[in-house]
């Protein structure tokens, strides 16, 4: 599936990323987002030499939703400053299995990232090595054998909804690595980057952007 692009100017181009399609680049030599709106550039304007463009931040192959890609080697200097330093805001959607309160709830852990496993492990105290996560998720529909949650990210770590979500007893539809019993049949899981707002590079004024959700059944139900 191509990237829709929700937004571009001349030094910003917003992409909502299909589920299963790489951010970058890997040992698996798969196309990844960069090197497909790259082309998608190259192609639709013509441009005879390289297409600059640089990424800012990932989001895991399951996932799908928004990703920012500057156009501009400043741009991407004065975004990657924006993530580093927090100032950006994230908003998650996950359908997930599990018992779920009614109000708004915050949840704490420090995390470790096992590199050969490619998985994050929650736990409830500090251990060596880990890094401190938090995110605040809200129940915000009932489905039938699922419920939507809407996620605030706080800190960014690796695979840190996932993780925390599952320390909690809340497992996203179709995350095997993650306590899922069944995957999805196209491999992706339902965990979807909905919204994010940062500081436009040269305007230096807020911009937000919202991905709709990849088109399934599932997520159908939740999409108003």
């Amino acid at each position: 599936m191509q990237p829709q692009i929700l937004f571009e100017d001349n030094h910003l181009l917003v992409i909502n990323k299909p589920p299963g399609v790489l951010a970058q680049g890997d040992n698996t030599k798969d196309p990844s987002v960069l090197e497909i709106v790259k082309n998608i550039i190259k192609i639709r304007d013509k441009k005879p030499g390289k297409v600059y463009l640089g990424l800012v931040h990932r989001l895991d192959r399951p996932t799908s939703g928004v990703m920012v890609l500057a156009k501009t080697s400043k741009a991407l200097s004065r975004l990657n400053k924006q993530f580093s330093e927090k100032t950006t805001s994230k908003t998650y959607w996950a359908i997930v299995s599990g018992t779920i309160a009614d109000t708004p709830t915050r949840v704490s852990h420090f995390l470790i990232r096992k590199q050969v496993q490619n998985k994050s492990y929650a736990h409830r105290k500090e251990v060596p090595n880990s890094k401190f996560s938090e995110l605040i998720y809200t129940k915000k529909r009932d489905l039938d054998r699922y419920t939507l949650l809407e996620i605030e990210l706080l800190t960014g770590r690796h695979h840190q909804i996932r993780a925390q979500l599952s320390a909690e007893g809340l497992i996203i539809k179709g995350d095997i690595k993650y306590g899922a019993k069944r995957p999805n049949k196209d491999g992706s899981i339902h965990l979807h980057a909905r919204k994010l707002t940062i500081t436009h590079p040269t305007l230096n004024e807020p911009k937000s952007f919202t991905a709709p959700p990849p088109k399934d059944a599932v997520w159908s139900a939740v999409v108003d």
